[in-house]
């Protein structure tokens, strides 16, 4: 048996030859390939697992009181040609999206929302994936800069990516998921119960009943 490579961050590779090696290497939990380039994951360090489960915390209280609609951690994304993220976390529609998940258990198309945790606007999040997500239809994509204390929430408009910004309260509402509610400044402060409680607002509200009652009778 003819031995595989490992994945190493620069590779220029095919998706399948890509999937060949990241399935000989079941020691590595995150590599991801972005228009044929193979990014493989640092060991994860507090700045980024802290974001992250609280990302994780608000968007699982959401999935909970929306019936068909489904949260993934860290999912792996089958997308044209030569990608294949791997984001931190993944809402979409279990019925009626532009995803599916195929027979060996992995997500392919463009989701409705993506989130990643990013150190800076420098990261290849903000560049390179934010294009292949645009390019591939991804609706909404929210990206945190722990280091820089920034959240940007887009939302694909006519092919292209605008800019989502707190209203006078401080609150992004998505475009794609009713109800979401997002307390951008107290998400920042780690200040979880206040984020929490104005996501409730946002799921008390008519138009996320009425989203509910779509996906129910869909």
């Amino acid at each position: 048996m003819i031995k595989l490579p490992p994945l190493e961050s620069g590779d220029r590779l095919t998706r399948d030859e890509f999937e060949r090696r990241y399935a000989a290497m079941p020691q590595l939990k995150k590599a991801e390939l972005i228009e044929g380039v193979v990014y493989v994951a640092s060991p994860v360090r507090v700045s980024h697992s802290q974001p992250h489960a609280e990302m994780m915390t608000w968007l699982g209280f959401y999935r909970a009181v929306t019936p068909g609609v489904l949260l993934y951690d860290n999912p792996t994304i089958r997308l044209e040609g030569d990608n294949e993220p791997q984001p931190d976390a993944v809402l979409r529609l279990e019925k009626g999206g532009s995803s599916r998940i195929s027979e060996d258990g992995y997500i392919e198309g463009a989701p409705e929302l993506v989130v990643e945790i990013a150190a800076s606007s420098a990261a290849y999040d903000l560049h390179d994936k934010r294009r292949v997500y645009r390019r591939n239809g991804v609706q909404e994509y929210l990206v945190w800069c722990t280091y820089e204390r920034q959240i940007y929430w887009f939302s694909l408009e006519a092919g292209e990516y605008q800019t989502l910004t707190p209203d006078a309260e401080g609150i992004i509402r998505s475009r794609q998921f009713p109800g979401l509610w997002l307390a951008t400044q107290a998400l920042l402060a780690q200040d979880l119960g206040t984020v929490l409680h104005i996501l409730q607002q946002g799921i008390a509200t008519p138009e996320h009943q009425a989203f509910v009652q779509i996906l129910i009778e869909t």
